[in-house]
């Protein structure tokens, strides 16, 4: 068995390589049109966010449901981490932008980020490698960062449609449903099966929900640009 350093360092460089390709996408298509500073500035402050909540969550969550003793009063945790993501997005410098989704996107890569590391930790101390576990490791890194980011993007657009507390209470849902259900693959890979289908259907949804944080002249800009590319493909087709 490697120390518990060597595991920590895998750990990290896979979560990491998670949260890098949970940028890929909705935020790369509309880099440059959206508040990318507030959005970068979220990273920082949802590391620590996710460190110390990630820390609690392996505590009361992941050490109780492993020792078969889970109590129902431990999904407080949950209900808390939804009503400081909603206090974040309420900053001024947020709503002053309408950065909410995006800003929300960014938050949850780096607290699911920092969630995947420390699950994949313990499934690197708990199992032997092997191609379910590898598998485990890897849908871990993808799937925790982006299922934190399409939450917080969802609670920060509902926060742009005026449905302020009932967004909290629909993360504080979801993220309830994703980290139990993350715990259970983690020792069951069949859970995969019910986690994976819902984010492919709000990773279509995403795009709305991004789209609604670009300020309306920067959609003019970037639909030109679009169809401009466009034209262009087709006439070097041609």
């Amino acid at each position: 068995m490697a120390s518990n350093l060597v595991l920590f360092q895998v750990a990290s460089i896979v979560a990491l390589i998670g949260m890098g390709l949970g940028w890929r996408g909705v935020m790369t298509k509309y880099a440059g049109f959206y508040d990318l500073p507030t959005a970068w500035s979220m990273m920082f402050w949802g590391i620590l966010l996710g460190g110390f909540y990630g820390r609690l969550a392996d505590e009361f969550v992941y050490k109780p449901y492993y020792f078969g003793n889970f109590p129902f009063t431990n999904i407080i945790l949950f209900l808390g981490l939804a009503v400081i993501v909603h206090l974040i997005l309420r900053r001024t410098r947020v709503r002053r932008t309408g950065s909410q989704p995006t800003t929300g996107w960014a938050l949850g890569l780096s607290v699911g980020g920092l969630i995947g590391m420390y699950s994949i930790y313990r499934v690197l101390e708990v199992e032997s490698l092997s191609v379910i576990s590898i598998a485990t490791i890897g849908l871990i890194a993808l799937v925790s960062p982006r299922g934190y980011a399409l939450i917080f993007c969802r609670h920060g657009y509902d926060m742009l449609q005026e449905k302020r507390w009932r967004a909290a209470l629909k993360t504080f849902v979801f993220v309830m449903l994703l980290h139990l259900s993350l715990v259970a693959a983690m020792f069951d890979p069949r859970t995969w099966i019910f986690i994976i289908p819902p984010l492919i259907l709000a990773e279509r949804k995403a795009q709305d929900w991004v789209w609604a944080a670009v300020p309306r002249p920067a959609r003019r800009r970037l639909r030109r640009i679009w169809s401009d590319a466009s034209r262009n493909k087709s006439n070097e087709e041609e």
